[in-house]
């Protein structure tokens, strides 16, 4: 799995003209999914995104994680990312997952984010066309790529 997540003031998700989800101060989550990956990668980066310290503490360090700052959480299925540009102009997405496989393990990551916190889980609609506005924070953004 590949994920770009961004340390947000604010962001939301639209498909159809339909708010999907929003959140508040917390992360906005890009994720891709591998061919190759199985729930060894999803729990590996579900994890390191509930613990993954991007936060600042009372000597403004980057020292908290989203789970101690009680923020949210959005979701958005990005197949884009593994998108292979090193021959030609046009991305090969040959390294994403069939699109029955991305979206079992897309659910699954929310499920797992939604299971494994008290934390506010929204997300986009898997294969949707969606407009992703977001306020960075800082800007912080992150790659975790399992």
């Amino acid at each position: 799995m590949r994920a770009v997540i961004q340390r947000v003031k604010s962001a939301a998700v639209v498909a159809d003209g339909i708010t999907t989800g929003q959140i508040g101060r917390g992360l906005l989550i890009l994720a891709a999914v591998h061919r190759d990956d199985d729930e060894t990668q999803l729990r590996w980066i579900a994890d390191k995104i509930l613990k993954l310290r991007v936060f600042r503490d009372e000597e403004g360090k980057m020292n908290r994680s989203v789970t101690d700052e009680n923020g949210g959480l959005l979701v958005v299925s990005q197949f884009t990312l593994y998108g292979d540009t090193r021959k030609g102009t046009r991305p090969s997405y040959i390294e994403s997952a069939p699109p029955e496989k991305a979206e079992k393990m897309y659910n699954d990551l929310v499920h797992y984010l939604r299971e494994n916190s008290n934390l506010t889980v929204e997300e986009g609609i898997f294969g949707a066309m969606m407009e992703v506005s977001l306020v960075n924070d800082g800007p912080v953004t992150i790659i975790l790529d399992r």
